[in-house]
């Protein structure tokens, strides 16, 4: 069996910048262990699969350990595949997830995905939080992840969590954010139980991050950047009760699975 693997940089103008994820289309389904076994050898924080379907394509995500119910720059990553270099002919490609329909639209170079909503709700600080990160925090709040708001931007730079403290946690990952003087706000995004210790610019945090920055500042359209070691710059809009993520991407690798 031969496959073609794509390894797409997400969120970025250039390569070696944003988010790498290798995306595999495929006719059929093959078995979970062999997509998981992908993955683990791509060793990226995510691979997507995906196959037609009759409107449009079915979507899968793992990452080295596990699969995910909602990943967003490797569907970024999915629909450059589709757009630039398998000649999907419209300008907009419809998944269908684990996490409903999702849809991605070309607008010349940015790819704008619609995704669902997921607002947090305010939490106790859990004592593993506490212990991951030597700076105090304004609050904490969870949806799919914890939310943990920190009052500068610096405090988001420096931070160097404890990942054996945030592996012990009960959701997905740890984002942290706080405003900038540069964006409308940062963040970091941590998932160590996935075996991603550190994502570098993660899609789906924004369903989380773009609501709960809406009723603290106002704006539903924001400028952000994620603060990791490449960094990414992506925008994002809340529109009723889904969230519209905006970024670039680009190809580095295309390649053969021989199996």
């Amino acid at each position: 069996m031969e496959l073609t693997l794509y390894q797409i940089d997400a969120f970025a103008s250039k390569p070696f910048e944003g988010n790498p994820a290798a995306v595999c289309p495929l006719d059929e389904w093959l078995p979970d262990e062999l997509m998981q076994s992908i993955a683990e050898e791509n060793n990226l924080s995510e691979t997507a699969f995906f196959i037609p379907t009759g409107n449009g394509f079915h979507i899968r995500w793992f990452t080295p350990t596990s699969e995910v119910d909602l990943c967003g720059h490797a569907t970024l990553a999915a629909a450059y595949v589709l757009f630039n270099i398998l000649g999907h002919k419209s300008d907009k490609v419809e998944f269908n997830s684990k996490s409903g329909i999702l849809t991605v639209t070309k607008n010349n170079e940015l790819l704008v995905m619609d995704f669902p909503a997921q607002p947090p709700v305010l939490c106790d600080i859990p004592k593993e939080i506490v212990k991951a990160f030597d700076t105090a925090t304004i609050e904490c709040l969870k949806s799919e992840d914890f939310i943990v708001v920190f009052e500068r931007e610096i405090d988001i730079e420096s931070a160097k969590p404890d990942f054996e403290q945030l592996k012990k946690l009960d959701l997905r990952g740890v984002i942290i954010t706080a405003k900038s003087s540069r964006y409308d706000f940062v963040a970091r995004f941590f998932a160590p139980k996935y075996g991603v210790p550190e994502d570098p610019v993660t899609g789906s945090a924004y369903t989380q991050l773009a609501p709960y920055w809406a009723s603290r500042i106002g704006p539903k359209r924001f400028r952000v950047k994620q603060v990791s070691l490449r960094g990414g710059e992506l925008s994002c809009e809340v529109v009723d009760d889904r969230v519209l993520i905006s970024g670039k991407a680009i190809k580095y690798l295309e390649g053969k699975i021989k199996i």
